[in-house]
This record gives C-alpha cells, sequence and structure tokens, in this order.
C-alpha cells in the first residue's frame, strides 16, 4: 500500500518536475503575450525564436535577431505594429489587438507560452510570461487531471537540434495541501500529505534544453482534483484513522528555477530527459534506468 501511495505522488510530482519550469499583468500585457507567443508558433519564417518581451513606453515587443525583424502592441492605442523584413525601416500598424486575439480565437490558435510544451496540460491552466518569469495558474480553480503519467505543467518543446546545454530544474515550496483526505485520530499524520511534503524537493534535469531554459524562473499556483486520478487505491484505502472525502483536490505554490550544468548525470536530479531524442531516466538505487528498457 505504502509502495502503491508513494507511485501516485511521485506521479503528482512529475506534473512540476519534468519541466523547465509573479506578478500581476495588465489585460494588455496578458493580451500581448498571447499575441506574441502565437506569432513564434504560426510564423516560424519571420519570429524563428522565443524571445523575451521588452517594455519601453509606450510598446510591448520582442526583437528576433534572425529576421532583425520587431513586433508588438502600443500600450497606448491597443495596435500591433512590425518594424523590419517584410514591414519596412518604418514601424507599419498591422491591426489592433483586440481583432487579432479575436482571429487566434477564431482559428483555434494557440496562444499559450512559447517556451512550454503544453500539449498536454489540462483545461484551466493558464500562462502568462514576463522576461524570464513564466507564470503558471488555476485562477483559483481546481482542475481535473485525467492521466497524471503524460500531463506536464511547462515541458521543455521537442527539440529539431542538440543544443548541447544541459539545465537542471529545482523547486522551492510555498506552500502545498491536499484536502479531501484527513485523519480521524488526534496526533495521527496524513500518510499521503507527508509523502508529498517529501517529493516537493526533487530535481529533473534536461538535456539539450533551450538557452532560455538556463535562465528560467517558473511561479505556480495550482489546484489539481485528484479524485478520478485516484479512484482505484481509494477504493482499496481501508486504513483505520483515514477519512476520504471526495473531491481529493491537491493545492501547490512554488517556485522552480533553473540553472546551466555540465552533465545531468553527475547531478543529484531524480529524473531526466533529453528535450532533442526524447529519451527519459529515472534514478533507482543511486543509478539512472532509461525508462522503457
Amino acid at each position: 500500500m505504502k509502495q502503491r501511495i508513494k507511485l501516485l505522488v511521485l506521479s503528482i510530482g512529475s506534473l512540476f518536475l519534468m519541466s523547465n519550469m509573479h506578478s500581476a499583468f495588465s489585460d494588455t500585457a496578458t493580451d500581448a503575450e498571447t499575441l506574441l507567443n502565437w506569432a513564434e508558433k504560426t510564423f516560424p519564417q519571420f519570429f524563428p525564436s522565443n524571445q523575451a518581451t521588452q517594455n519601453i513606453e509606450p510598446f510591448l515587443f520582442r526583437h528576433y535577431p534572425e529576421t532583425d525583424i520587431y513586433v508588438g502592441v502600443n500600450q497606448n492605442d491597443n495596435g500591433v505594429y512590425g518594424l523590419g523584413g517584410i514591414w519596412g525601416n518604418n514601424p507599419t500598424f498591422i491591426d489592433n489587438l483586440p481583432n487579432l486575439l479575436g482571429q487566434i480565437s477564431n482559428s483555434g490558435g494557440n496562444g499559450d507560452i512559447a517556451a512550454c510544451d503544453t500539449t498536454n496540460t489540462p483545461a484551466g491552466i493558464s500562462y502568462s510570461q514576463s522576461g524570464n518569469v513564466i507564470s503558471v495558474t488555476t485562477n483559483g480553480q481546481c482542475v481535473s487531471v485525467p492521466d497524471l503519467n503524460t500531463t506536464s505543467i511547462c515541458q521543455v518543446p521537442q527539440q529539431t537540434i542538440a543544443s548541447g546545454i544541459s539545465v537542471l530544474s529545482s523547486n522551492t515550496v510555498t506552500s502545498s495541501r491536499m484536502d479531501g483526505i484527513t485523519t480521524t485520530v488526534p496526533g495521527l499524520p496524513n500518510p499521503f500529505q507527508a509523502i508529498v511534503d517529501a517529493t516537493a524537493s526533487i530535481k529533473h534535469c534536461t538535456i539539450n534544453a533551450t538557452s532560455e531554459a538556463a535562465n528560467q524562473v517558473v511561479n505556480s499556483d495550482l489546484c489539481f482534483d485528484i479524485t478520478s486520478a485516484l479512484s482505484a487505491l481509494l477504493a482499496d484505502f481501508t486504513l483505520e484513522g483515514i477519512s476520504v472525502t471526495p473531491p481529493v483536490n491537491y493545492f501547490f505554490t512554488g517556485t522552480y528555477m533553473s540553472q546551466a550544468v555540465n552533465d545531468c548525470f553527475a547531478t543529484d536530479a531524480t529524473t531526466i530527459s533529453d528535450a532533442f531524442t526524447g529519451e527519459a531516466w529515472v534514478k533507482q538505487n543511486g543509478s539512472f534506468v532509461k525508462v522503457g528498457n
């Protein structure tokens, strides 16, 4: 039983650790991030790399040195402007921000954070970015997690070339709790919560990460409804002194910080993944074992 609980909570931990993983944004700043992230994903011929948004009043903009193109939003008039490349040597009005956001929404476009692979992220999680700081939140709501083994929060996007950059990410927990599983005996610790706390500091290392990942900070404020994911375990859970009252919600706030390292296999990481090859390893008995072998 203890091993089953540990495996399930480790899966919850992977939501945060298989990643590269403050602030309140004005509506214009948040919308600008959505537009610029979508532009990077949709028009790589113009915007070929993930660039941080810069703020020089009144513009929120990004510069792409490969194409020498600037694109951004004028916060005074909500206009979107381009400079360089197909837009020439003078700032050129493209459209206003609300119109472009409407077109993105109607086309089914993805305006998620460009620095994260959000393919398997549950609905209800939103992203924003300011410089190298990424914020991930469920906005005070508890969202359902259909598959803890495939869900990630800010996984490094699959890379088309081997960058040779290795990045170690570690977490500092601000707070965590699990509602819906309580003890009925005074002084009896909650075994689930104890394991959650013990696994919260697990470290993850990414091989062939992007250069931006080496200097990222990911702030998370999340709540997951894990009732369905734990249903098989809860059906067998009959320990005396433990009361289970669905829904079972897992709350988590914390900050992940990343740093470049020479060799992931020489770190104290618990898990390793390769953003280029897709390979993954887990530490077992002091050694890294390749997943799938």
